[in-house]
């Protein structure tokens, strides 16, 4: 038997596992072994459903092709200026195509909210389970829609299906993430929403200096799926067509749910070996729907700068593929599928160097800043000049690797650590109804027309500027983010290595969920 001492209240809770009996020490000292094990499926859990989310943007325009191309018309998409030429596809206008993605970001910006009530309520376990099931069903309706191309029940079948692989998805990120910051010690995590039950495992099992390193191959493996999906879709769209395509990706989603499965298993046994399951319990009861109004200024300004940045990076590239090829000659719809995914071959290989320096040096309010002045000059050459595309995309992916690693670890430092998971699902579920609206308006600004082959520049044009009007937005939101938090203490602008030394001073009403287990007074 094992007795714990909670250093917060003096409460002893026993563990009474029969690993613990045998020594509960050798299950401490091999946590490292562990926690890798839990980390390595924690990466898989998002890999299929992260490779799904874009595929419509590499495969834009068998989406919006013709249902039928005449004789000796057909464009199989490898060729340059592919969209010059027929393509056979589903038929949507381009508003309809922009739908997906703003049902997608609509349906998550309501159940985020609901997801991180669930997950302090009930906890990661069941979280993970039913949010990934959802992937998988949501996947799966999307690739059944496809086949009624033609008919009216391919927009509603895929809407649905979008509709359930958000509800999924968004959430599942969230419980990623959370999972990275549930614990104590100094609030240097970097992550990005995605995740609210991901997140919160790797949260658990990871601090200190291994945190940022656990967080950036978490996102960094998501991001892989993103980046493979640019590589091989539309090859495997060539050789098996859109349907088998989509299923493909639903497949990827099925080892998702798998991992899913696994690592929730991993988790509870882990928390149950190390006695701290009903510690997390207790906390976790503690969380209201009143707790809201606990969240201060500094926090809804953090809201507003990640939901207008966000509205530049995902609605541009879930339309760049097309983009590139309508105004650049010489792209094939291959080569505009490669520039746009550059946005996350960026993210992929910044994300966890970006999260160690910013854990490292801090000054989190500063990079908001300086990641929304970046992204201007991105949608001003796009806008208005013929500069390689190449150029902007890299562009975009630098500085979205840096406000993702500044942005989203500031939500721990400005609100109660037991409020956590409500916080992030409010967050997400603001940002994702400014990405809803973005998407919505990109797909009105490009036309409802589903018979042009070649949308007009002027259009392309006025899109960018839209996206200028959000960085824009982002820079007000930031800099009076920056000029509350100095008049509050300047937490975020404070370098991690000085926090911790001199332990940084938390939120009203904020306190850790529990301590690393090396800090807790062991009774043997």
């Amino acid at each position: 038997m094992c007795i714990y001492k909670s250093p917060k209240n003096g409460t002893n809770f026993v563990n009474m596992s029969i690993f613990c009996n045998i020594d509960n020490n050798m299950f401490v000292h091999s946590t490292a072994y562990y926690r890798f094990l839990v980390l390595f499926f924690n990466c898989l859990l998002t890999f299929g459903s992260y490779f799904c989310f874009d595929i419509p943007s590499v495969l834009q325009e068998q989406f919006q092709g013709n249902l039928t191309c005449p004789n000796g018309t057909q464009h199989n998409g490898t060729g340059h200026n592919g969209t010059l030429a027929c393509v056979e596809g589903l038929g949507m206008t381009p508003a309809q195509y922009n739908l997906l993605y703003a049902i997608y970001a609509w349906t998550n910006a309501l159940v985020v909210i609901l997801a991180g009530f669930l997950i302090d309520k009930l906890g990661n376990h069941v979280g993970v389970f039913l949010f990934s099931f959802l992937t998988v069903l949501g996947s799966s309706i999307f690739a059944l829609g496809s086949h009624f191309k033609g008919t009216q029940y391919l927009l509603p079948l895929m809407l649905m299906g979008r509709l359930l692989f958000g509800s999924g998805n968004g959430s599942l990120t969230n419980i990623q993430e959370s999972l990275i910051l549930i614990p104590s010690g100094p609030p240097s995590m970097n992550w990005e929403i995605a995740p609210v039950v991901q997140n919160r495992i790797t949260a658990f099992w990871f601090k200190g200096k291994e945190l940022a390193l656990a967080f950036g191959l978490t996102l960094s493996f998501s991001r892989l799926g993103s980046v493979l999906n640019f590589f091989f879709t539309q090859q495997f769209e060539t050789h098996f067509g859109i349907q088998w395509t989509l299923w493909g990706g639903t497949l990827l989603c099925t080892l998702g749910f798998i991992s899913a499965i696994t690592v929730s298993m991993l988790d509870k046994v882990g928390m149950k070996q190390l006695g701290l399951d009903g510690v997390i319990q207790q906390e976790s009861k503690k969380v209201r729907v009143q707790d809201v109004r606990r969240l201060p200024l500094r926090y809804w300004l953090l809201v507003l700068t990640i939901m207008f940045f966000y509205n530049g990076v995902f609605p541009f590239v879930a339309d760049a593929s097309k983009f590139i090829q309508d105004k650049y000659s010489g792209y094939s719809q291959q080569a505009a599928a490669y520039i746009a995914g550059a946005v996350y071959d960026s993210s992929l290989v910044l994300s966890a160097a970006v999260g160690i320096l910013i854990d490292y040096v801090g000054l989190r309010g500063v990079f908001a800043v300086g990641c929304a002045v970046l992204t201007l000059p991105v949608f001003a050459l796009l806008a208005f000049t013929f500069v390689p595309p190449l150029v902007s995309t890299i562009w975009l992916g630098i500085t979205y690797s840096f406000a993702a690693a500044s942005l989203w670890p500031s939500i721990p430092l400005v609100v109660p650590q037991a409020t956590l998971g409500t916080a992030m699902g409010l967050a997400t579920s603001v940002q994702m109804i400014g990405i809803g609206l973005s998407n919505l308006i990109v797909g009105h600004i490009l036309g409802t027309k589903s018979s042009e082959l070649k949308i007009p520049l002027w259009r392309w044009q006025q899109m960018m500027i839209f996206m200028l009007a959000n960085t824009i937005a982002c820079i007000t939101a930031s800099v009076s983010l920056n000029v509350v938090d100095k008049q509050q203490g300047g937490t975020l602008n404070r370098a991690t290595k000085r926090s911790s030394a001199e332990q940084v001073r938390q939120p009203v009403g904020t306190t850790p969920l529990l301590d690393e287990v090396g800090d807790e007074e062991l009774i043997n």
